[in-house]
């Protein structure tokens, strides 16, 4: 506790912050929510229980599922012109109803609408495992060069990410780690549940994680566990977890 009794405010965030966050409630409405994260992080393991939790997904299912999402990979193509300068107020006709961006996108938002975004972290060594993978199951060729580069990429761009996102007063974020959604997912549906403030069927949702799918885990013993931090080889995997 701080001097003089008063508690610290909620999320290290200031009084100012706050009062714009409420602000931006009012003036802007709904949230839009939003499941972000690295590609191969999750993202399409949270669609499929906030499916199952009877939410509207904003998908066209142009990307069929395969070998590497044998459940679909729920994208919108849309999704993809967010940094391209084009036209954005589409986001805005998807109030209330859940879409997949990448992490990378997350800061092309349009700023008059509000966010609930639950963000999918993984142990980085398994992220580039499962990349590494999907690109040898299309016979592309995979560049294991650069590897400390590459986390070191990572770990910057999810600082400046989670930096900017507290700062930004229409986003309000929860962290789910990959881990704990397949250990537990009842206790991860319910605290997605809490987050978006809406009654969700617990069951189905905690049934709609596969474990069987947790194909790229790391070995107890491989050194210490990294989380997901960036993106900059694998730059636009279309969007994928």
């Amino acid at each position: 506790m701080r001097r003089g009794g008063r508690k610290p405010l909620p999320g290290g965030r200031s009084l100012l912050n706050l009062i714009q966050r409420a602000y931006s409630r009012i003036r802007y409405g709904t949230p839009v929510i939003v499941v972000s994260g690295l590609p191969r992080s999750g993202t399409s393991m949270i669609m499929q229980m906030l499916e199952a939790g009877g939410l509207e997904l904003v998908t066209d299912q142009i990307r069929r599922p395969d070998p590497d999402n044998p459940k679909g990979y729920f994208e919108y193509e849309k999704v993809k012109e967010l940094d391209r300068g084009l036209d954005k107020s589409w986001i805005k006709e998807h109030k209330g109803k859940v879409i997949k961006i990448i992490s990378f996108l997350l800061n092309q938002l349009p700023e008059d609408a509000n966010y609930q975004v639950i963000f999918m972290e993984r142990a980085l060594e398994e992220v580039l495992a499962s990349q590494r993978t999907m690109l040898q199951n299309r016979s592309e060729n995979v560049d294991v060069t650069g590897y400390e580069a590459m986390i070191n990429a990572f770990q910057r761009h999810l600082w400046r990410t989670k930096y900017i996102l507290r700062q930004l007063p229409n986003f309000d974020v929860l962290y789910l780690h990959h881990h704990d959604v397949l250990r537990d997912p009842w206790t991860s549906a319910r605290r997605i549940g809490d987050f978006l403030d809406k009654k969700l069927p617990i069951p189905p949702m905690a049934e709609a994680v596969d474990p069987g799918l947790y194909r790229n885990r790391q070995k107890a013993g491989s050194g210490s566990v990294k989380e997901i931090h960036a993106i900059h080889p694998f730059e636009h995997v279309n969007e994928k977890g």
